[in-house]
């Protein structure tokens, strides 16, 4: 018997386990090192295992695979255990959230659980029979937090932190696969590419990010339940408006107009004073068209100087 088949014993293990252990200490350490039972039982677990809050010495009873998992992916892991347990040979990994013990979670990781990934081996006996498993878990948090990130300046636009034109287009099929029939409201600070060329492009930025915290407090009001809001290009800016008929919208869109104007009124008669316009569409047809139809509303607007809240073919001003 070599080193590691007396490493498996003194934890518990048979010489063939040990062995086994030693491949998979190989591939990684820190990670967490899980003997199961033919039923999915806990029967042995390195003791870094604590940093899941489990303290199996403590345990009246081994507790079960699936008690390591967050509630709502308990089942998930538990099928796929069992088909591992039935076999002789490995099977993939796949990852879930753990459940942390109140003891040693966060109130962040209460929302944002804590990630890891799980392989595991059957073993057999010399018959052949299945007779539990060897289990690697090991943390893919890092790498969740990664993709997470990644996603997130995928869909926001890095000057305001809205939802960029992909996320609000992809949030539109998906309403329009519901039927669509909602009111979506483009709106854009008129003489903007006049001001960036007198100003410049940090004044203009400025300028885009005040008007996009704007919308924001303007967006997230009773009157505006399950409101949307993006970024559409450098420009414009686009409102969902899922709960709100066309002329509710058109008066809620007026009224943005207006009190932005109000706000941004200049302290001289020397200084610039900073207008916008909206143009109103319904979601209808496809993506393209009702943007389309939102952005002509916006034209019309600022066709007619600014100021106004237009839709294709009927133009009102505010």
């Amino acid at each position: 018997m070599d080193r590691w088949g007396t490493v498996g014993m003194k934890i518990g293990l048979s010489e063939v386990e040990g062995h086994v252990l030693h491949g998979l200490l190989e591939e990684t350490s820190g990670d967490i090192v899980i003997r199961l039972d033919r039923h999915g039982f806990i029967v042995h677990a390195s003791a870094n295992i604590a940093e899941l809050g489990s303290d199996l010495t403590a345990a009246l009873l081994p507790p079960h695979i699936t008690d390591l998992a967050a509630r709502d992916h308990a089942a998930f892991l538990g099928e796929h255990v069992t088909r591992g347990l039935k076999g002789c040979t490995q099977i993939g990994w796949i990852e879930f959230p753990v459940a942390i013990c109140a003891d040693h979670g966060t109130v962040r990781e209460a929302h944002f659980p804590r990630w890891y990934a799980l392989t595991l081996k059957p073993m057999c006996d010399s018959a052949g029979t299945p007779d539990g498993a060897m289990c690697l878990m090991r943390s893919v948090q890092q790498l969740r937090s990664l993709e997470g990130e990644l996603h997130a300046r995928a869909v926001t636009d890095p000057l305001t932190g809205l939802a960029n034109r992909t996320a609000f287009c992809a949030s539109l099929r998906r309403h329009l696969a519901r039927g669509g029939g909602q009111m979506v409201a483009v709106f854009a600070v008129d003489s903007m590419r006049a001001l960036l060329l007198r100003y410049g492009q940090r004044t203009a930025d400025e300028v885009q990010w005040g008007f996009a915290k704007f919308l924001e407090t303007m967006a997230q009001t009773p009157t505006t339940p399950g409101h949307e809001l993006a970024q559409l290009d450098g420009e414009r800016f686009a409102v969902l408006l899922p709960d709100m008929t066309a002329r509710a919208a058109r008066e809620w869109a007026e009224d943005v107009i207006d009190t932005f104007a109000g706000l941004a009124a200049p302290a001289s008669a020397k200084a610039r004073h900073l207008t916008a316009s909206a143009g109103l569409a319904r979601v209808e047809c496809t993506v393209d068209w009702t943007l389309r139809e939102a952005e002509l509303g916006l034209v019309l607007a600022r066709a007619g100087g600014g100021r106004q809240v237009a839709v294709a073919g009927h133009r009102r001003a505010a």
